[in-house]
């Protein structure tokens, strides 16, 4: 993978990797993975709002919880 970044973005990230103790290689390799992570979380939860709820006391009755909370 080749990118262009701004001359502002990249000593960001010299400063970030130097303070940080790692190469740019490990530290571009982990930004990739964090994002990859959230756009999988955003598809994850975009997925569950579309669920079908209930309402509370009706989990609490079928799980057999009724006076026990």
């Amino acid at each position: 993978i080749a990118v262009r970044v701004s001359a502002r973005l990249k000593r960001a990230v010299d400063a970030a990797c130097k303070s940080g103790g790692v190469s740019q290689t490990r530290f571009v390799q982990d930004a990739l993975l964090d994002k990859l992570e959230e756009l999988a979380d955003l598809e994850e939860l975009t997925r569950l709002r579309r669920e079908p709820t209930r309402p509370l006391r009706d989990l609490i009755r079928d799980l057999d919880l009724d006076g026990e909370l």
